[in-house]
């Protein structure tokens, strides 16, 4: 593992921008000053860049295992490191589900010969695996599918929801959609061929606020850490501005909830923007963006679900729903910050800081002296086009193809070693599993 030193570079210290040296030993790092003298293997002088934290996406699917025609645990890393993510949450819903101790352990074995990227993985909820769930240490939390999605895992009724809300070792995450709301849906368009039915009569405004609102009030009898994912509507947003206050709530937004809208993406894409929860209108994505500036939302995530372009190329009741986003997540937020609609400190606090104090990530998310050196130098001036087939993602394409945007990620170091460097990607290193701390020894999240 080489000694680096960053000269002159820029970065945030204390809210302000500042230049400055960093040095990086042993994966760590180890000094930051006005400047340093100290030799180094590896010299970077590179004044034009600005280096952030690795970015923390609590929140993909990397299909591995028994998907991966779609997406594996390599490719969803490289993917993520090309755009400055440098460590993940995976979800559990792969083939077989990751719903006992057994296939984490075989998912962080495979994950340990195959991903760029620090990883972790959630396990999955079922009607009857707490203890299971129970049995493991060392991981983000368990997912709960309170609306069915991608795959068959499903746990909705309150009865069954109760004994994962009364326990205190694990963050409950859960998909929140109502499903008897879906089905009824479902079945009432059960021959439609029109894509927009999706965000407006099967996964409605009313079946995600619902399910919402149900999960708080069980959250705040039990006193659960609860985590909302991929929150869409502006009905949730205004009722967690108040409701959460307080409480052991958090939620996440994503990207393309943000930055694309309906029925326009609709019209251009067709099933291409389908996923679950949908893409809603403009007043819907006006509102996600406020509540993330207010801190109504606490961080972002990609919910990065990729699907080959021969599956998403079916028509609407048979292709499925999700789409990639891992490479392309932080650069549209650097363009927001070109366009002035945030602050680069803004960007940090989502994908770095906010991921790690909210899911109790050791020595991750800030550049500090004694954190690991996973860091992502940026280009805030470059201009460049989202193009999916060069994306390193199995997939090849994007929601937001043949868009121009400004910013983008140039070196990215996983603990310390450059693992991507513009356009190229370095196999030899790989991440590390992702260190939490346990629910009884975070401090209460104000």
């Amino acid at each position: 593992m080489k000694t680096t030193l960053f000269k002159e570079a820029s970065f945030i210290r204390n809210g302000r921008i500042v230049k400055g040296d960093i040095l990086i030993e042993n994966g760590q790092i180890q000094k930051i000053e006005p400047s340093l003298k100290k030799p180094a293997e590896q010299l970077i002088h590179e004044p034009n860049l600005f280096l952030l934290p690795g970015a923390i996406d609590p929140h993909v699917h990397f299909r591995d295992p028994g998907v991966t025609w779609k997406e594996d645990l390599e490719t969803g890393s490289m993917a993520a490191v090309s755009g400055g993510i440098t460590s993940f949450f995976e979800m559990p819903n792969t083939k077989p589900s990751t719903t006992t101790i057994e296939r984490m352990k075989e998912k962080k074995k495979i994950a340990s010969e195959k991903s760029i990227a620090n990883y972790n993985f959630y396990i999955g909820a079922t009607e009857d695996n707490l203890e299971e769930c129970l049995g493991l240490d060392n991981i983000p939390g368990i997912k709960i599918y309170v609306g069915s999605s991608t795959g068959s895992l499903l746990v909705d009724k309150n009865s069954q929801l109760t004994p994962f809300f009364e326990q205190k070792k694990h963050l409950i995450a859960v998909h929140s959609e109502e499903e008897s709301m879906v089905k009824q849906g479902q079945e009432a368009y059960s021959h439609s061929t029109n894509v927009h039915d999706h965000y407006l009569h099967i996964r409605t405004t009313e079946a995600a606020i619902t399910c919402t609102q149900r999960l708080v009030q069980l959250a705040k009898v039990y006193n659960t850490r609860l985590h909302i994912c991929h929150l869409t509507t502006k009905d949730e947003a205004d009722y967690l501005s108040i409701e959460k206050k307080g409480t052991n709530i958090t939620t996440e937004v994503c990207p393309q909830h943000l930055f694309l809208q309906a029925p326009d993406i609709y019209e251009k894409i067709g099933t291409y923007a389908q996923i679950n929860p949908p893409i809603r209108d403009s007043k819907h994505a006006t509102a996600l963006w406020k509540a993330l500036k207010n801190g109504t939302i606490d961080c972002m995530g990609t919910d990065h679900a990729p699907h080959t372009k021969e599956e998403k190329n079916k028509p609407f009741g048979q292709a499925p729903s999700g789409m990639p986003g891992v490479d392309t997540h932080l650069p549209l937020l650097l363009n927001q910050v070109s366009q002035k609609n945030c602050t680069l400190n803004d960007v940090q606090k989502w994908v770095s800081h906010q991921p790690a104090q909210l899911f109790g990530i050791k020595n991750k998310g800030f550049l500090e002296v004694g954190y690991d050196a996973d860091i992502v130098a940026v280009d805030l001036e470059k201009k460049w086009t989202i193009k999916g087939e060069e994306s390193f993602s199995k997939c090849k394409w994007s929601a937001f193809e043949g868009e121009t945007i400004t910013g983008k990620p140039i070196i990215t170091f996983v603990n310390g070693n450059i693992v991507y460097r513009e356009g190229n990607m370095t196999k030899e290193h790989k991440g590390k599993e992702i260190l939490i701390k346990p629910l009884n020894e975070r401090s209460r999240r104000k």
